[in-house]
């Protein structure tokens, strides 16, 4: 299993690693496209609506690369305000009200809630992507740093369940140890990036925020980044576990499928590239 993850991960390392040097926006559109359609085609397995998936995602795909191509400023805060409401008002009420059940006409309309949320979180890829790869990359070291830091300080620490029917593996220590990892991450970042002349470190995400609006709105702003991340991992395990499915797919073997490997970003990278627009 260790040996076909690593492939997996050399062979995506591939494919993105030129993309992210040369920073051409059509070619990171191009495989954004790629990996939008196999979320969206998870999505709707997830939510047992194959046949509509044959449909919907090709357009949707094909949707969001002539977004991408032509830039996205003039439609990109309404993606983004859109999945951060939708997230507020329906994804994490849903988590203590529970799912529909499947093949009724609210689980269609929540399939199609969180298809805009996937279309969302791939076009604020390509807004982030746009201002600079290591903007970009800052955004995804976040809920990267999050989730490892969850998970050791899980394992170390870990009593109090998060959300036991959901996700028995997850607790509160874990998820605070994952925010600590965070915060302590980016403020040794921009301490160190500042002392340094011409830093890439000062084109951060987190740097931006600081040198915007000072300390107090870091913490604030990366404290709610981790908590949107772990919801984020709860709706799709919620997802999984209401459908009897282990994985979202097999599409990348040795980790399952796209959506289990972007859970956590779907809610985070519109509410990062929303509050950008202000930095």
């Amino acid at each position: 299993m260790l040996k076909t993850r690593v492939i997996t991960a050399l062979a995506l390392l591939a494919v993105l690693l030129p993309v992210l040097y040369f920073r051409n926006v059509l070619a990171f559109a191009v495989v954004a496209t790629a990996f939008f359609f196999a979320a969206i085609w998870e999505s709707n397995r997830l939510f047992r609506l194959t046949k509509l998936a044959s449909w919907l995602a090709p357009l949707a795909a094909g949707a969001v690369f002539a977004l991408a191509a032509g830039r996205i400023d003039a439609v990109g805060a309404y993606w983004f305000g859109a999945a951060v409401l939708l997230w507020l008002l329906r994804f994490v009420p849903g988590l203590a009200t529970g799912l529909p059940a499947l093949g009724t006409s609210s689980n269609a309309l929540l399939c199609a809630s969180y298809g805009v949320a996937i279309l969302a979180c791939f076009l604020a890829m390509i807004a982030l992507f746009d201002h600079s790869s290591i903007y970009f990359l800052s955004v995804m070291a976040l809920v990267w740093v999050a989730d490892i830091g969850a998970y050791f300080c899980g394992k170390a620490f870990g009593k109090r369940k998060l959300a036991l029917t959901i996700s028995p593996g997850k607790s509160w220590e874990g998820a605070i140890g994952g925010g600590l990892c965070v915060l302590v991450l980016s403020s040794l970042l921009i301490v160190f990036g500042a002392s340094l002349a011409d830093s890439a470190l000062a084109d951060t995400f987190a740097a931006r925020l600081q040198q915007r609006f000072g300390w107090a709105a870091l913490v604030a702003v990366l404290l709610l980044t981790v908590a949107a991340s772990v919801v984020g991992d709860l709706v799709e395990s919620q997802l999984k576990r209401r459908a009897g499915m282990k994985d979202s797919s097999a599409l990348l073997p040795g980790h399952g499928g796209v959506l289990d490997r972007i859970d956590a970003l779907i809610p985070v990278l519109p509410l990062a590239a929303l509050l950008s627009r202000y930095l």
